[in-house]
């Protein structure tokens, strides 16, 4: 089963359209300074003389679900055991992909609402924890003014087909000064709370200070009560982000896993045990990954937490943050973290390394546009490529 790939005027394409996103990176660290203690996703197991054992890395490839998509962001199933899987296009639309016909229908059409130009456009879809009761959904999208817009939508029925006839209403709009660093991700929590991942607000270097601004909403990972009805106030939950392009839950632990893109030297993985009080720190624009910011600066990195694995430009530009893998198909993968690199289409594993910390593993070189991942109802792990592509991660 070969690694699908995408031809050199595709990727050419994709990177000057996306080059805010894709700033990033220089040399990587194995052991970042000031890193505080993370409880690993899934440690291994122990053997009989007491020591940690992890299995091999197990050999993977890429098997295409679907194509012919419009620059696809977001790909998840929706919990309601119908095996359905969601797309969400940078253009608006939301496509499903059901039973054996494996052509994308539209579900939603956001076409005529959204911004598409640099990091804009449709770039957040998360099911409500009880969708297959309430038919309650939401997306992160940027209008036409460029401003953030969270909506809840609430079909008639979770089996219907289409959310063209849903009721509908805004539950967070943030204003963006410029047009990239826009976050987008969306996912509900342990708590059943709602998350939304904001960027700095763009340009570059944070010129308004917003990551570590506690009055700004940019540059931080929010949480929503979306339970009652109307826009609930946003929590600041943690600050210090400069553009989280995609995080996820672990659906085991509960941990918090965040792809944070860098500026210019430094890509970043950072991963928020469960449990973790509102508050927490993540550095930027003091630091960019494990280095002061800007460069030379002279900081400490006391009260932040720094990143469980970053890496340079000789890995990559630009951090899609991934899944922690909970499938069967894979067992070598069981709570390994999945994350790739947009422009170098790199995919990594990452999990806990034997004795304490993190080990790293380059597992393909994909030729693809990693623009995001996503799990189905069986925990199968999915890379969306902004060419137009969606693949399943599978064992070769």
């Amino acid at each position: 089963m070969p690694v699908t790939r995408v031809g050199a005027a595709t990727v050419a394409m994709a990177v000057l359209l996306l080059t805010p996103l894709a700033s990033g990176c220089s040399g990587a660290r194995s052991t970042p300074q000031g890193t505080e203690a993370a409880r690993p996703a899934e440690p291994g197991t122990r053997g009989a003389e007491g020591t940690s054992s992890v299995p091999a890395w197990p050999d993977v490839a890429l098997v295409t679900v679907t194509e012919g998509l419009d620059q696809p962001l977001a790909v998840t199933g929706a919990g309601d055991g119908s095996g359905r899987l969601f797309v969400a296009e940078k253009s608006g639309r939301v496509r499903v992909i059901s039973g054996k016909d494996r052509t994308p229908q539209v579900f939603l059409d956001l076409s005529n609402e959204v911004s598409t130009g640099g990091e804009q456009g449709l770039l957040g879809l998360a099911f409500s924890p009880g969708f297959a009761s309430d038919g309650v959904f939401f997306t992160n999208h940027t209008d036409r003014r460029g401003d953030t817009v969270v909506t809840r939508f609430r079909l008639a029925s979770p089996d219907d087909e289409s959310a063209a006839g849903a009721a509908r209403d805004t539950v967070l709009r943030v204003p963006q000064p410029y047009a990239n660093h826009n976050g987008g991700c969306i996912a509900f929590g342990p708590d059943g709370q709602l998350y939304v991942g904001m960027g700095d607000g763009g340009a570059a270097g944070d010129p308004h200070g917003n990551g570590q601004d506690p009055r700004s909403l940019l540059g931080k990972m929010l949480k929503l009560d979306v339970s009652g009805s109307g826009s609930p106030k946003p929590e600041v939950w943690a600050k210090g982000l400069r553009n989280p392009w995609r995080f996820t839950f672990d659906p085991v632990t509960g941990d918090l896993w965040i792809g944070d893109v860098g500026q210019g030297d430094a890509e970043e993985v950072d991963m928020l045990p469960a449990g973790t009080p509102a508050g927490s720190n993540l550095g930027w624009s003091l630091y960019e990954g494990t280095l002061p910011f800007p460069p030379g600066a002279k900081r400490s990195p006391e009260g932040l937490v720094m990143p469980v694995a970053e890496y340079g430009r000789s890995s990559g530009r630009s951090v899609t943050g991934g899944v922690v893998y909970r499938g069967d198909a894979i067992p070598g993968l069981r709570g390994v973290y999945l994350f790739g690199d947009f422009v170098s289409g790199k995919l990594w594993g990452l999990r806990a390394a034997t004795g304490g910390g993190w080990e790293k593993r380059e597992l393909a070189s994909t030729g693809l546009l990693i623009s995001s991942f996503g799990t189905d109802e069986s925990g199968e792990a999915y890379i969306c490529d902004l060419g137009g592509s969606v693949l399943r991660i599978v064992e070769r």
